[in-house]
Parts: C-alpha cells; sequence; structure tokens
C-alpha cells in the first residue's frame, strides 16, 4: 500500500494532585549528557488565543470552505511507486517540514495546505495525525502531498488540532513505515511526533534502548523520541518531552500532538527553523517556514526559540518553557542559501534580501565583462537578480525548467548525452548565441550537474561561460538533518577553484567568500552554522551515518542495527579536523 491510516486509541491520565518533579535521569555511556533546568515562564503573547469551540468533543463544520482544493474522485499515489535518483539532481536536500496547528474546525485540511506550501523541503513522502474525540488518527503515503491526500483521506481527520510532515527519504518497499508523523501509545495515551533535523547520537540512544528491551519498527532517529517519552517517568507530558530533550544530541524542530495539547520544540542550537503564528479566529500554528503561513492566512508572530518548548492547550493557551542554559545558536545558512523559499522569513531575516545581497557580493568581488546574466533556475534567480542590478548587465532567461517532469522516466535505447539534465533544463538560444555569460547559481555539490549545464550552453553558442556560485565552496557533510554526499565526494573537498573550473569546463569560475558572507550578516553572523563550509562542527557527531554514492541514507531498512552498519562511517574528531578539514578549506580558496 501506498498510504495508509491508522488509529489508536487515548487514554486521560489522571492530573497529580500536586507538581511533580522530574525524576532523576539515567546516564548513557557513550553521548555526554547535557544537563538542562527548566523554568516555566509567561506567554509572550499579552492575550490566551481564542477558540471557536470549547466543546471537548472536537467537531468540524459541516461546511467545508475550503473544499474546492480536493478533488473527490482522486485515488492515492500507486501502490508501485519507484522513485528515480541520479547525479544531475546535484544539490544538498533538506530532509523534510513540519506543519502543527491547534484551534481550528478544519485543522487536517489546512495542515494539508501547509504542507503544500512546504513540498519543496520534502517530496518523497507525506503525513498528517489528527486529534478527534480522544482518538490520534494518521493518515501517512509515499509521493507529493497532493498525491497522498484526496478529499475521502481528508475526511478520515476530522478535529481542531493536527499536525503534518512532508519527508525526502529513499525509494525501497519498506519506505511506508519511515514516513511521518509517528504515532505511539504508551501507558498514559498516545503521542504524534513530526520531526525535522538528524540526531548525532541516534546510534547510541538505539543501542541503549533495545538492551533495554525497547523494539524499533523504523529505522528513523524520530522513533527513538518517542521511546525516550514512553520510559520517561516525568509528570506531566510536557516534562516527559524535556527529559527525552536531554539526551538527545544534534538538530531537531519537532511539533507532538496528544490527546489535549500540541507542543513545538526546537534544539538548544537552533540548527533548523520553525516559527509561530496565529489565524484570525485564534488558532495557533507552527511551521518550518512562514510561507506555509501565508498560504492559511496565518499572521507571523516569532521563531520558536532556540532551546524552548512550547505547550499550547484550551486551558491555558500558549506557554513557554526553556531548556537551560542555552549555548550560542547555530542555525542552518543553508536555509538562506538554498533549502527555504524567496518569500519566506528565516531566523527573522528575509531569504529573499539574502540572496540578492548575495549575488550584489558576487558581483563586486568577482566581476567580468560579460553581456547577459542568467540563472540556474529556480533556486539561483534571486542571487542572479542581485548579480545583474550590481554590474549593470541585464538579466535574462537563458535556462528554463520543466516542472512537470515526473520522478520516473524512460530513456530511449539511444542513449542521449546529459539526458537527466536536458529533461528538466533546456537552453534559450537566442539569449545565449554569441555572448558572454555569467551563470548564476546556488552551490555545487559533485560538479557533475554544473558540468553539463555549461555543456548544454556551450552548445546553444555562449561566446564565453563565467560561474558564479551564491554559497561559498562545500568542503564537509552536514550533520544536522540535511542530505549531503559523504565528504570524499565533495568536489570543493578535493580540488582548488581552479581545478573545479577545468573541471566544469567553464572560462572562469568564483564562489561566494566565506568572509564576506559573514561580513553581510554583520552582528548575526556568529548565530549561524557554517560547519559545510569549514569542517567545524557545533555538536562534534560521534557516529555518524553518511550518504554514500547510491546510499540514500537508512530508510527502508530492517533488522537489527548490524544490518545498516554499513552505511556508518566513524564521526571527525577534534584531531582530524584540525589536520585534515582546514588545510582542504585553505586549499578550496585558491
Amino acid at each position: 500500500m501506498a498510504a495508509s491510516a491508522n488509529i489508536s486509541p487515548l487514554s486521560s491520565s489522571p492530573a497529580p494532585a500536586k507538581p511533580i518533579s522530574k525524576s532523576p535521569s539515567f546516564y548513557l555511556n557513550q553521548p555526554q549528557k547535557t544537563n538542562f533546568s527548566l523554568f516555566l515562564k509567561s506567554s509572550p503573547f499579552p492575550s490566551k488565543p481564542v477558540f471557536h469551540h470549547r466543546n471537548p468533543q472536537f467537531t468540524i463544520c459541516s461546511k467545508n470552505p475550503i473544499s474546492d482544493f480536493f478533488p473527490t474522485n482522486k485515488t492515492g499515489p500507486e501502490e508501485s511507486f519507484v522513485p528515480s535518483f541520479s547525479d544531475d539532481d546535484d544539490k544538498p536536500r533538506e530532509e523534510c517540514g513540519v506543519v502543527g496547528i491547534f484551534g481550528d474546525p478544519e485543522a487536517s485540511r489546512l495542515c494539508y495546505l501547509a504542507l503544500h506550501a512546504l513540498q519543496h523541503r520534502g517530496q518523497e513522502g507525506a503525513g498528517i495525525v489528527a486529534v478527534n474525540n480522544n482518538v490520534l488518527q494518521s493518515v501517512t503515503g509515499v509521493g507529493l502531498v497532493s498525491e497522498v491526500f484526496n478529499e475521502s483521506k481528508l475526511s478520515q481527520l476530522p478535529g481542531e488540532m493536527a499536525i503534518g510532515h512532508v519527508r525526502y527519504s529513499t525509494a525501497g518497499s519498506s519506505m511506508l513505515k519511515n514516513v511521518q508523523p509517528f504515532v505511539a501509545g504508551y501507558r498514559f495515551g498516545s503521542v504524534g511526533v513530526a520531526h525535522n533535523g538528524n540526531l548525532v547520537n541516534y546510534r547510541a540512544l538505539r543501542h541503549m534502548l533495545e538492551d533495554n528491551g525497547s523494539i524499533f519498527n523504523t529505522s528513523s532517529d524520530t522513533e527513538v523520541v518517542l521511546h525516550l517519552i514512553a520510559i520517561s517517568k516525568a509528570r506531566p507530558f510536557f516534562l516527559r518531552i524535556v527529559d527525552a530533550c536531554e539526551k538527545l544530541e544534534g538538530a531537531y524542530s519537532m511539533v507532538f500532538v496528544t490527546e489535549d495539547k500540541l507542543v513545538a520544540v526546537r534544539d538548544p542550537h537552533g540548527f533548523r527553523p520553525l516559527v509561530m503564528g496565529r489565524r484570525s479566529n485564534g488558532a495557533v500554528v507552527f511551521a518550518s517556514e512562514t510561507c506555509a503561513l501565508d498560504l492559511i492566512e496565518a499572521t507571523y508572530e516569532r521563531e520558536v526559540n532556540p532551546g524552548e518548548v512550547l505547550v499550547v492547550d484550551k486551558k491555558d493557551g500558549v506557554q513557554s518553557l526553556c531548556l537551560m542554559p542555552h549555548p550560542e545558536p547555530k542555525q542552518c545558512i543553508f536555509e538562506h542559501i538554498y533549502f527555504s523559499l524567496p518569500n519566506s522569513v528565516v531566523f527573522g531575516r528575509s531569504v529573499y534580501e539574502s540572496r540578492y545581497a548575495f549575488g550584489e557580493i558576487l558581483a563586486t568581488e568577482a566581476p567580468v565583462d560579460c553581456d547577459v546574466v542568467i540563472a540556474v533556475p529556480d533556486s539561483g534567480v534571486v542571487a542572479a537578480l542581485g548579480y545583474a542590478a550590481k554590474a549593470g548587465v541585464p538579466f535574462q532567461q537563458g535556462l528554463i525548467r520543466s516542472h512537470y517532469v515526473g520522478r520516473t522516466f524512460i530513456e530511449p535505447s539511444q542513449k542521449i548525452r546529459d539526458f537527466g539534465v536536458k529533461l528538466k533544463l533546456s537552453p534559450v538560444r537566442g539569449v545565449l548565441e554569441g555572448k558572454r555569460v555569467v551563470v548564476v547559481d546556488d552551490s555545487i555539490v559533485r560538479g557533475t550537474t554544473s558540468s553539463k549545464i555549461v555543456r548544454l550552453i556551450k552548445e546553444a553558442g555562449a561566446k564565453e561561460i563565467h560561474m558564479r556560485i551564491a554559497s561559498p565552496p562545500i568542503i564537509a557533510s552536514c550533520y544536522y538533518g540535511v542530505d549531503t554526499p559523504s565528504s570524499e565526494e565533495l568536489i570543493s573537498n578535493r580540488m582548488s577553484v581552479e581545478e573545479i573550473r577545468e573541471f566544469i569546463g567553464c572560462d572562469s569560475l568564483a564562489f561566494l567568500p566565506l568572509d564576506s558572507l559573514k561580513k553581510m550578516l554583520a552582528s548575526d553572523s556568529q548565530t549561524f552554522c557554517y560547519a559545510c563550509f569549514s569542517g567545524k562542527y557545533p555538536v562534534m557527531p560521534k557516529e555518524v551515518k553518511v550518504k554514500k554514492v547510491g546510499d540514500f541514507l537508512d530508510d527502508g531498512l530492517s533488522g537489527p542495527m548490524d544490518s545498516i552498519d554499513g552505511g556508518w562511517v566513524k564521526g571527525p574528531t577534534n584531531v582530524n579536523i584540525e589536520k585534515e578539514i582546514d588545510p582542504m578549506y585553505q586549499r578550496s580558496k585558491n
């Protein structure tokens, strides 16, 4: 089956007569435990959210004002879905996006629309969990949001509270079981969770839990969080989440749902984004990006702060708890370079303005005589606009992207060179022929796609091709929720800028200097993570699974941990970083 529906009964946990403090946390042998203290503070918002439905039995309006969005005769995704992966899609991949909605009678339908807005963060799986009559109801499936959900599926998800998830993952017959949100039952009821990020101590936590009798159904690090919540002795429920988070290392922006609460939590470093908004009816919304708030007409209020736990219920509205002490925030700079949509505000900054500034910096620091500036669509467009404006050269659409290429395709028996790239990008000869062309792209990972794009533009008659990359060279893998190749596959880790230029076949090549990027960010520069550009990791990976060629993470694998050991490599140490990574970075600047 390509889609599934799960229903987990909830039992109400009795309210304690007096506050119950957290029990002592257990200790792990391998990862070092981080001690957090907790304090409760009032919500920064002056008034509690106003909900139209106060009846504890959730209901849904008989009139569906947005039913026109959902075709009634649409079926689910095909059962034999096999995505296609190739070097022609040579970009880092954001692994997922999350949504949480509390206090709206059409929570699941709004969640569906919000997931549409976050589709760029994951295209291989989607799911929604809604709460109705003290029951967590789940629909998950493989494919795009529009393929997983239809009117029939959404009608199974009534209620005023829902969470949703979109996921980039892998092919395989077992992939469905790894699609989130996950729902699990424990002795006090059930809980659903959607997670964006990656836990660098996942393997140690899983070994510890399995040694103590836990049984895992998936190969996702998110399932570890559910097990930690289930074995926690803390009361009430949100303290179980805090207790579980004390044991996590790495990146996590998560939304949880129970019978009466919606909880949002962000890791102390704030690697992955998570924002909060509110609809006109008082409904509270959490999402990975503000573009999701815009689509469902929710007003952006603020970010979920690094290390913050926000608890939403009908009794107390929005309450904020903080995990302390706070390390310095290390937010992912690639959200502004590539992952987020240009119309989003991420980490308090406009993504559009950031990318425009990146292009201006390239035009200032790496100028070249040219006739036209073009972009590699879609992610390079805004930076190309900034470059063209600063250089005083016209911007034109020299490459047209096809938005109708499916995840699978049939190649003719007589092989076509650069077939995958040609399916997605078509050069405009009238723009390129006889011209000196500046091509702006957001990043170079392996270099395979860039070389094919250069060849396409040459075949269209360009006189000169000058590549300008709106990010510094990527020399190290990301371990905080981004699917990047292993360091050995990263072309900037193996070659100098001049060697890369020769490899991809352009006339000149320049990257955005890291120092200039930090200068543009000004006082915010210290709050971003640059590990993929420097190899200096805010949270050192101890035992990390790195994607190798043809190995798209561990999704779809089942059985004991030994069965997936081939995908794990020893994480770098401080000694290795100083001796190996830094010299690579110095070479990449030459």
